[in-house]
């Protein structure tokens, strides 16, 4: 929960709660508890307002894909983690009626096999779809129990697979063949949209008075944290490193050569109807598996002293393949790094230093060949490599990335989720005016970033 002030000259954010996501496994499968995250949500909201009583807006971004359905106004089940498992048989059935060059031709999307259209296809197998009547993506559910109005935005309904990818509407040739039906999708409106005030109800629980809006923002959380890539040129190509790396360039119109869909490019929807075509790379959800398999074994570790102990490994590591399919569920990544050595050649690491270099290495490369690409396919030329969210804090990967790309790469802001999300909130409240180039200025000005510059 971040707090931001802002003002024609000044953009500052704090964080006044934080709390954790943690996913539940049923016997049914991976699911998100996203009561919790609600209830959440709510008491951070509290803390805000004994900061702050005068909050003129509040803005929600998280992951994309994920949805729940919703008959007469309540929610049917928990929304499923798209890391569950139970897609796989989905995606044999959606190719089976539309290929997947259709499907490119029609939503520009890169193939993911938890993609919204494969997970209701699931969803329709069994038989959910019979008893809803509408569905919310995660940002847009969260917004609908605090003000009671039921939209899509825009830039995390582009990653569902059903939003026309020329028109910007939802695909009104592509659902019917899918046996989706179309009452269950909800208006799509774009980022700056006033959604509501607080119900009554909330506004009592939260403290927050009723001047308050909640403004539909680049909900999904990429596209918040490109508007706060602080560029002063649009020659770059962004990195938005977390628990994926999202990594790409910002387009006026969306690329949809073959060349793209085989090289599993992206079209996703980006603020002010741009374009994010963008590659998806396992991100550091490799690095934090791994520490949670250690920790298992009852050892306490300290990131910064295993990326120093990896940072000091001079001796040559596996640069492994990030993007291969067996590290995207959940479970011991190390012996998966491992596993995919032996059978490819490279020499094991030997330590977790080295498993730990390994990963940033991989990273680093798999950053690097997705920006060589992007630039490739769309022509746009690419000067300068941004790197923002968590990952700019990661001193190691962003020097391997410059080193390897010999572009000077630019990292920071760390939140720029959160600061994206704030400056659409506070455009749309006439505290700020002007294009994405004045909004990406004043983060520049307020959040400089760090320049590394390429060794070789």
């Amino acid at each position: 929960m971040i707090l931001g002030h802002v003002s024609a000259n000044e953009l500052s954010i704090r964080p006044v709660a934080r709390f954790p996501n943690t996913p539940v496994r049923t016997i049914d499968g991976l699911h998100w508890n996203i009561l919790e995250l609600y209830r959440s949500v709510i008491a951070g909201l509290g803390a805000a307002a004994r900061e702050d009583p005068a909050i003129a807006s509040i803005g929600i971004d998280s992951w994309a894909v994920d949805y729940a359905l919703i008959r007469n106004g309540r929610m049917l089940g928990v929304p499923y983690h798209y890391r569950d498992d139970r897609n796989q048989a989905a995606v044999s059935t959606v190719h089976g009626v539309v290929s997947p060059e259709e499907l490119y031709a029609a939503n520009g999307l890169q193939h993911l096999p938890f993609n919204s259209l494969y997970q209701l296809e699931a969803d329709r197998a069994a038989g959910m779809l019979d008893v809803a009547d509408s569905l919310l993506l995660v940002p847009d559910l969260l917004a609908y129990w605090m003000t009671g109005r039921q939209v899509a935005e825009r830039t995390n309904a582009s990653t569902t697979g059903l939003v026309n990818v020329r028109s910007g509407e939802w695909d009104e040739a592509l659902l019917p063949q899918l046996g989706l039906p179309r009452s269950l999708f909800p208006e799509l409106v774009d980022a700056g949209t006033a959604i509501g005030p607080l119900l009554p109800a909330v506004a009592h629980e939260t403290g927050i008075g009723g001047d308050a809006t909640v403004t539909a923002v680049g909900s999904h959380d990429t596209a918040s944290a490109v508007l706060a890539v602080p560029a002063l040129s649009d020659d770059f190509a962004y990195i938005s490193c977390g628990t994926w790396g999202l990594v790409g360039v910002e387009l006026e119109a969306p690329e949809l050569s073959e060349a793209g869909r085989l090289a599993n490019f992206t079209n996703e929807g980006g603020v002010d109807g741009t374009v994010r075509y963008l590659h998806n790379v396992m991100g550091l959800w490799l690095l934090s598996e791994s520490v949670r398999e250690w920790e298992r074994g009852g050892d306490v570790i300290s990131l910064p002293a295993l990326l120093a102990a990896a940072a000091a490994v001079t001796s040559p590591v596996a640069v492994f393949d990030a993007n291969d399919p067996r590290f995207l569920a959940p479970g011991d990544m190390p012996n998966r790094i491992a596993e995919w050595c032996r059978e490819n050649g490279a020499a094991v690491p030997a330590s977790r230093a080295e498993f730990v270099r390994s990963i940033v290495e991989s990273l680093a490369s798999a950053f690097v060949a997705a920006v060589r690409t992007a630039a490739t396919l769309s022509g746009k030329t690419v000067s300068a490599i941004h790197i923002v969210g968590g990952g700019s804090q990661n001193e190691l990967l962003c020097q391997l990335v410059a080193d390897r790309s010999g572009l000077p790469v630019q990292a920071g802001p760390v939140e720029a989720t959160a600061i994206g999300n704030v400056l659409v909130q506070a455009r749309a409240a006439g505290l700020v005016a002007g294009s994405r180039e004045s909004l990406r200025s004043l983060v520049a000005a307020s959040f400089p970033p760090r320049l590394y510059a390429p060794a070789r």
